[in-house]
């Protein structure tokens, strides 16, 4: 009788543990939908109201040049395709922060990678006379490939939208630090300081401060936040300094001879 009672028992208690899982996933997914809602619902005004202008200039016929029609054309489908690079970017966001996503670790040469990037990035910073410092050297590390890459690329493409001339300098500079068993890959770009109290705020996404944010150079507000929720998932150390002349980010990854 008490063996069938404690049975029982333990049937409830493993049947009450899966419902309180399941209620908490389910609160998750409800709070990730509102938010991703609520996200969208705020950044999509903007390039909708532009859309919908130059749309309704090209049905009504407010300009008659070939030269402006294509303008238009041009805007329209330049604001679709921010709005698509933002939803696609604030999914990807959301499942990072609310654990959706899983690690794929793997062991790759993190020279290779950087310099690939700053290769598909060359018209970006030649059209601005920006000098790129960086000495490939082979470096092994184990982390995620894909979601390394998306970390560096958002530092690279940050670091070439906020470079300025310092002392004649406009330059841009990416440089490795072994700590213990970590690599600390760091971005440096000559230009103006971070206000101290916006270093901790610019990891948040839309933050109206972040230059990234300017519309002109193609931002979408979310990069920052894309590296914390990134960075929080492996554990590892992510920041931004002020430098003299400068601002360096930097994140770290495993050594491959870090790993257990």
């Amino acid at each position: 009788m008490s063996e069938t009672l404690e049975k029982t028992i333990k049937r409830l208690r493993s049947s009450n543990i899966e419902l309180e899982k399941d209620i908490e996933e389910k609160s998750k997914t409800d709070e990730m939908r509102k938010q991703f809602i609520s996200d969208v619902s705020h950044e999509l005004k903007t390039p909708i109201a532009l859309i919908q202008g130059y749309a309704e200039g090209l049905v009504e016929n407010v300009i008659e040049d070939e030269e402006s029609k294509k303008f238009y054309a041009e805007v329209i489908l330049d604001e679709s395709n921010k709005m698509d690079i933002l939803v696609k970017k604030l999914l990807e966001l959301m499942k990072l922060e609310y654990g959706k996503n899983s690690l794929n670790l793997t062991r790759f040469d993190i020279s290779e990678l950087i310099s690939e990037v700053i290769r598909k990035s060359a018209k970006l910073f030649e059209e601005e006379d920006i000098v790129i410092n960086f000495k490939q050297e082979q470096m092994y590390v184990i982390a995620d490939e894909f979601y390394t890459e998306q970390v560096f690329n958002n530092y690279f493409i940050n670091a070439i939208k906020n470079v300025s001339v310092i002392d004649g300098r406009k330059e841009i500079e990416i440089d490795y630090e072994k700590i213990e068993e970590k690599l600390r890959i760091k971005v440096f770009n000559t230009g103006e300081n971070i206000k101290e109290e916006d270093i901790n705020r610019i990891w948040n996404r839309f933050y109206k401060v972040d230059t990234s944010r300017n519309r002109e150079k193609g931002g979408t507000g979310i990069g920052l936040a894309l590296v914390k929720a990134i960075m929080q998932n492996t554990g590892n150390k992510y920041g931004v300094e002020n430098k003299i002349d400068g601002v360096e980010f930097y994140f770290e990854l495993d050594l491959e001879k870090g790993l257990s």
